[in-house]
């Protein structure tokens, strides 16, 4: 009975006789759509600890290593745009499931995998899957919170599992590396995907796909190819620098790829990518944010991650524990903060405070030396890291996903995940390529010893931090110049003319 109550409070206006406001079986859904979301950001980081365990068990080179990672998010980034318009279709219920299932078969195969090929073809399928059924969990949180206090704290929690979730993956991975064993970093999925599934199969309500969306065909052909070429592009520009064939060439392709499928869409009667979308000032303004935010927030997980592991000789298991403060401030930033704040205050008002407090955190790094103490010098980065993209990241995706016509829901919640895939994928390469060639510069001018590698290494990653602080105040200035959203004003003039009608 919850099904269909469900179903009537997300497909019709509510009457005046009727609960304002979320029933607890939208909460249930919101557990549902969190646990789907935590297992594709989990992915995106667990099998980094688990990689030299996965390396001694197969057999394979350092070459072959990256594409343990790589293979992911090239079908995780490259296919999100086809997996937002396949949800406006048929339905995000349905992508949801087959998502689901599918990423938990492809886990399964991972998990059993003899070679490096299927381990690769599985973390591939992983990525696949991913894209489908991660626009699907934002499109059903957009259409299952309307009303803008309970909307705020629903995306509060799916903020907090987007950025915590890639550092709780480090701790998870380092636990079941250490104590079990690397194949469970993919086993874990099976459970977690089994509650999802059954838990969307009777909660979450049924909702038809729009009959007048159709496949774009060449848009999928040029958007996805340009988006894989593009994020194997960054990929490869943080192993090989960013002069070598392989970077080159794949980021010219992108680019002719993408000017191509803009030219599409254009004149497309059923784009893959609607421009309506990008146009939309507050939306457009929401994803370019979004993209500076998190490449400067990749980019410092990046650098502490090395520092704690490298420099300071952390576990893996120690240095996902380290990341800890970060995630427990960013959760409760994201939803104790900005949701209660997001429906009186305009968005920008929480953005750009947001970011630059997160800057003024990644600042701090700049002034590492080796040996410098946790305490002091990695946990005020930490905890002002999580609060600023606590405050500001919540509304961002909120804005960037609201107000969107009903067909178009799936290939906006796609855009938001594209933008956060970019922002990683560049913060990844371009941050990692500074600080190799601070640290090189560095050395060539010192010479070689144990003691100045270590100074040299440091110096590396505060340079690049300047670049990641440069980065998120960019975002701040994005956000400020053209977001102007203001979700509770915006209900507030919606309410009078609906109590006329139904009076």
């Amino acid at each position: 009975m919850q099904a269909v109550a469900v179903t009537d409070l997300t497909t019709r206006p509510s009457s005046p006789s009727e609960p304002d406001g979320p029933t607890r079986a939208h909460w249930w859904i919101l557990v549902i759509i969190a646990g789907a979301q935590l297992m594709v950001v989990l992915d995106t980081t667990i099998m980094i600890i688990a990689l030299p365990s996965a390396q001694h068990s197969l057999g394979f080179s350092n070459a072959d290593r990256q594409w343990v990672v790589t293979a992911y998010t090239l079908g995780f980034g490259g296919l999100l745009l086809l997996g937002g318009r396949i949800s406006d279709m048929v339905g995000p219920k349905r992508t949801l499931m087959t998502g689901v299932i599918g990423f938990a078969v492809a886990s399964a195969l991972g998990g059993a995998s003899q070679t490096t090929v299927m381990l690769i073809g599985a973390r591939g399928l992983q990525g696949m899957f991913g894209a489908l059924l991660a626009p699907s969990v934002l499109s059903l949180l957009t259409t299952t919170f309307s009303d803008p206090r309970e909307r705020g704290r629903a995306f509060g929690i799916y903020a907090s599992i987007a950025i915590g979730g890639a550092a709780f993956g480090l701790i998870l991975g380092g636990f079941l590396t250490q104590y079990l064993d690397w194949r469970w970093c993919l086993y874990v999925n099976l459970p977690i995907a089994g509650t999802v599934a059954l838990g969307a199969f009777t909660m979450i309500p049924k909702r038809a796909g729009h009959a007048g969306v159709r496949p774009d065909i060449p848009g999928v052909v040029l958007g996805c190819g340009g988006l894989v070429a593009l994020v194997y592009g960054l990929g490869e520009a943080a192993a090989d620098g960013w002069s070598s064939t392989g970077v080159v060439v794949p980021l010219v392709a992108a680019v002719a790829l993408l000017s191509l499928f803009v030219l599409v869409q254009m004149k497309a009667s059923n784009p893959l990518l609607p421009l309506r979308i990008l146009a939309n000032r507050n939306r457009g303004g929401s994803f370019l944010t979004i993209i500076f935010a998190v490449l400067g927030m990749y980019g410092t997980f990046l650098f502490l991650t090395y520092l704690l592991q490298t420099v300071d000789h952390y576990s893996p298991l120690k240095t996902g524990v380290a990341f800890l403060p970060l995630m427990t401030v960013n959760g409760l930033a994201a939803t104790q903060l900005a949701s209660r704040l997001m429906p009186h205050v305009r968005t920008r008002l929480l953005v750009v405070p947001g970011l630059l407090l997160a800057a003024l955190g990644v600042a701090l790094l700049t002034g590492l030396t080796p040996g410098a103490p946790y305490v002091t010098h990695v946990l005020p980065t930490e905890l002002l890291l999580g609060l600023g993209l606590g405050i500001a990241l919540v509304p961002c995706i909120s804005t960037a996903t609201s107000n969107a016509e009903p067909r178009d829901v799936g290939i906006t919640s796609a855009t938001t995940n594209t933008s956060q895939q970019i922002g990683a994928s560049i913060g990844t390469a371009l941050l990692n390529t500074i600080a190799a060639t601070a640290t090189a510069s560095y050395l060539a001018s010192h010479g070689r010893t144990a003691d100045l590698v270590a100074r040299a290494t440091v110096h590396g990653f505060a340079t690049a931090s300047w670049w990641a602080a440069g980065s998120l105040v960019l975002g701040a200035v994005v956000g400020g110049i053209l977001i102007d959203a203001h979700p509770g004003r915006a209900v507030d003039e919606r309410r009078p003319a609906a109590t006329t009608a139904t009076g």
